[in-house]
């Protein structure tokens, strides 16, 4: 254990040790007692210290407390309804499901739907949360294509199809879904939805877009990369968060109605 510590001290030494925040969010930090200029805040609307909502979120406090508790117990709160009602309708969706972040909510669509029997297309470059969550499946059948190639989507669809003509142990077919970033958080580059959905509607395959970047950004009043190709309705699982552009915590999952209620409602671990 020596070593595993001192590797610890190592990494100190070196100032590889987390920033403490001593102000509110802005173009401006204050860090021990200095102020810095901001330029890695993912707070992009300025939301985090908006007047309205900090009152907003006292008032609430004040009448409700500040917890509900385990939600699948007894905390599946009034709240936590409005706000998934919010967000279907702000992302122009059926339904949402609500959870502690974004990360979890990729965990959990993948996990939740697709077993090891089944088959995920992911682009190259998406995010770590979106690579744990295929690791957390389990699933055996996994292709990744080359960063937005249309091209070697395709050919990796072929294999998939293929592959999928072999019914699972159960008999069922195995599901395809293609996975992508909607805005790649390091390039920022663009997914090429309509394509993606394109080939999906060909060869039978159900998507995914994780969109934690493009919301507050991309389309009519910030609804994301969906709302920016116009979309809607064609994207059957959209994962977002709360805590890049709302300046908060949670992620969230939007799609059909049937999905949301009857499938990730039902057997999600992650609530």
């Amino acid at each position: 254990m020596d070593k595993f510590y001192s590797k610890i001290e190592e990494a100190i030494k070196l100032g590889k040790t987390a920033r403490v925040i001593e102000s509110g969010q802005g173009a401006y930090l204050t860090i021990d007692g200095k102020k810095k200029l901001n330029f890695c805040s993912s707070h992009y609307l300025g939301l985090a210290v908006d007047p309205k909502l900090a009152k907003a979120a006292s008032n609430a406090a004040r009448k409700y407390g500040i917890g509900t508790g385990y939600r699948t117990l007894a905390g599946n709160h009034i709240l936590h309804l409005e706000l998934e009602d919010h967000l279907a309708s702000f992302k122009h969706a059926e339904a949402a499901v609500i959870f502690t972040g974004g990360y979890m909510a990729n965990c959990a669509a993948i996990s939740t739907i697709i077993g090891k029997e089944d088959i995920v297309i992911s682009d190259e470059l998406n995010h770590a949360s979106i690579i744990d969550a295929i690791r957390l499946s389990q699933v055996r059948n996994k292709f990744i294509y080359a960063h937005l190639n249309i091209s070697d989507l395709e050919s990796k669809l072929k294999e998939a199809v293929e592959l999928a003509k072999t019914p699972k142990t159960d008999g069922q077919t195995p599901l395809i879904l293609i996975v992508t970033d909607g805005v790649f958080s390091m390039d920022g580059d663009l997914a090429p939805l309509p394509d993606i959905v394109r080939l999906a509607k060909k060869y039978g395959a159900l998507t995914m877009v994780d969109d934690a970047h493009g919301e507050g950004v991309l389309g009519k009043g910030g609804r994301g990369i969906v709302d920016h190709y116009f979309l809607h309705g064609q994207i059957d699982i959209e994962v977002g968060t709360l805590s890049k552009a709302f300046s908060v915590m949670g992620g969230f999952i939007t799609g059909k109605k049937e999905l949301i209620t009857q499938i990730l409602r039902q057997f999600l671990r992650q609530l």
